[in-house]
């Protein structure tokens, strides 16, 4: 394997012109970097930064307005074909063939790459040694779960053997055993093959895994080095404050992001809450935000490097909170959400298996599991979208197996992918959607400035809904879907994919909505946002392995030596011992 950098860039310039804007949009501006080989590296940045369209150009799938790009030795503007010849390439929607199997797929991949007959043998048979796809060779890829279908999509990347491999954010909408599973083939490909990847990342505890780490904003790159670089600027800022008995952890949370003049950035974690304060922030305005909370400083993370150095960009502040015009009235204790001996069956496969639980108003609520584990079965029959085989399920006062209708007006949801019209303009899709939950002049209109304002979409209301970066997308949706102010918030996995930045600016405003009233049933696959919930379930196989607050969760887990568990090992110890046992009782059958 050559010393020579993997992919070289000088002076790289990409805009796009867009339906409606005079001005193209600048995707990339003078980025220069180098990419070294035989080693892992990470492109992160929040939403439009300029990530995909760097490893598009990589690519040769576009070509640059300015500057040089060379991949491999080779210029690959000049030659996107001999670059193709010689790397791979995953982006965000790999595209697989759902009726075919997974060895179809795998030899369609084949045939495309000219992969000879002699060499698919044993490509093949280490491909699914590693991805663990063995068993499922017949299994059309359509029956595969997320995180299998993600496994095949990397294995059909890999069917030749590269000398880069390009991958887009391979683990959006993967639950965290699969994510593991995943960043194990890729270490493992590094490690054993020398391969160069270059990954692009929400994750920034998977960009500390990486040799190299490529900051990127507004398409320009803002630093580039070792993991421990970046964590660096975060030395000596980093706390951990555990909030008084009976406040929840979101809300100490929220009250010290609320002041950035004191403090760059807060998460709950671990039932605590884990904070950077400014490098010159006042120290007792930030004893203020505490109110009498001790904090305790731990170790940086590239995450809180990741921070500090965003937040000093310009327009990567924090917003302000959500605040919900009406608030829901709620009584002590009470439950809008009540589920009993809840089933749903697929002909022979029963996807939900006799689920038990209540949700009460102002709750968040959250749903984790698996991909194929059975919660978006569950969030589904709660919202009205798909009828319960059996069982008892009433929501906002009725009974979804009778007048699922009726409840709807009285909820509001946010699926996981963009579900809105994206040939039409914010405005339109507002106006669109309003109508269809019943509102209507002074009153729609009233709604509508009101979202807009709410979520930033200010002089965006003109854009193509379709055209908008991710993160203006899920505003986007999340606006239509609080527009007739509904009494409970459906929200399916609605950060996947999205960075740090949008993530805090997502859950600053879900908990000013619970604070108003509304309640919320979030799934989601990231286990730091297990912690701004007030109790959580986690689902395999159908079936209920744990519910409770997420300090009881945590309980739960296998602790390991020297360290407090967090929701990740939670996550994934209760669901591997709830397979282990299932594997020992099928075994003893």
């Amino acid at each position: 394997m050559s010393d020579s950098p993997a992919l070289v860039a000088q002076g790289l310039h990409k805009r796009f012109a867009v339906k409606g804007k005079a001005a193209p949009v600048v995707a990339l501006q003078d980025v220069s970097l180098a990419v070294p080989s035989g080693a892992l590296s990470a492109f992160v940045g929040p939403d439009g930064a300029g990530k995909t369209t760097l490893l598009r150009l990589a690519a040769g799938l576009l070509r640059p307005d300015e500057g040089s790009l060379q991949v491999l030795g080779i210029d690959v503007a000049r030659e996107p074909q001999a670059v193709q010849d010689r790397i791979s390439y995953m982006p965000q929607r790999f595209g697989l063939y759902e009726d075919l199997s997974v060895q179809e797929n795998l030899d369609l991949y084949a045939d495309l790459h000219g992969v000879p007959a002699d060499m698919r043998r044993e490509r093949y048979a280490r491909l699914l040694e590693m991805t663990d796809l063995g068993r499922f060779t017949s299994r059309p890829a359509g029956k595969l779960s997320g995180g299998m279908k993600q496994k095949l999509g990397l294995a059909c990347t890999l069917v030749r053997s590269p000398q880069l491999l390009l991958l887009d954010e391979p683990t959006v909408g993967v639950d965290p055993l699969s994510r593991r599973e995943l960043w194990q083939i890729v270490e493992q490909l590094v490690q054993q093959e020398r391969l160069s990847v270059v990954v692009s990342t929400a994750y920034l505890d998977e960009a500390e895994r990486c040799a190299q780490v490529f900051v990127m904003h507004d398409g320009q790159l803002l630093s580039q080095g070792p993991p421990e670089d970046l964590r660096a600027r975060a030395d000596g800022l980093c706390f951990v404050a555990r909030a008084p008995e009976g406040t929840p952890a979101r809300t100490l949370q929220a009250r010290l992001l609320d002041d950035p003049s004191a403090v760059v950035d807060a998460v709950p974690e671990g039932g605590d809450v884990r904070f950077i304060r400014q490098p010159k922030g006042d120290a007792a305005a930030l004893d203020v935000l505490l109110q009498g909370a001790t904090a305790e400083p731990v170790p940086a993370r590239l995450e809180d490097g990741f921070m500090v150095l965003l937040r000093g960009q310009a327009g990567a502040a924090q917003s302000p909170p959500a605040v919900a015009e009406q608030a829901h009235a709620a009584e002590p204790g009470e439950v809008v959400i009540e589920v009993r001996d809840l089933v749903r069956r697929f002909g022979d496969f029963t996807a939900v298996a006799s689920t038990s639980f209540q949700v009460r108003r102002g709750e968040i609520f959250g749903l984790l599991g698996p991909n194929g584990a059975g919660k978006t079965t569950t969030f589904r029959m709660l919202c009205g979208l798909l009828p319960a085989s059996s069982g008892f399920l009433q929501v906002a006062g009725v009974n979804l197996r009778h007048a699922r209708a009726q409840a709807r007006s009285r909820i509001g949801y946010v699926s996981q992918k963009f579900a809105l019209y994206g040939n039409l303009t914010v405005a339109e899709n507002l106006s669109f959607f309003g109508g269809a939950y019943g509102l209507r002049g002074d009153k729609l209109r009233k709604r509508m400035r009101a979202v807009v304002d709410e979520f930033d979409l200010a002089g965006q209301e003109e854009a193509t809904s379709g055209q908008l970066p991710g993160g203006f997308k899920q505003r986007l949706a999340m606006a239509t879907g609080l527009l007739h102010e509904p009494e409970i918030l459906f929200l399916d996995e609605p950060t996947s994919g999205t960075d740090a930045l949008a993530r805090r600016e997502f859950w600053r405003r879900i908990t000013a909505l619970a604070a108003a009233g509304v309640t919320v049933i979030i799934t989601t696959h990231f286990m730091e946002e297990a912690e701004y919930c007030d109790r959580i379930v986690i689902q395999d196989a159908g079936k209920l392995l744990a519910i409770g607050t997420p300090q009881e969760v945590r309980a739960k887990a296998q602790p390991t030596p020297g360290r407090r568990p967090n929701m990740e090992d939670a996550f994934i110890g209760i669901v591997s011992q709830a397979r282990a046992q299932a594997a020992g009782q099928g075994a003893a059958a």
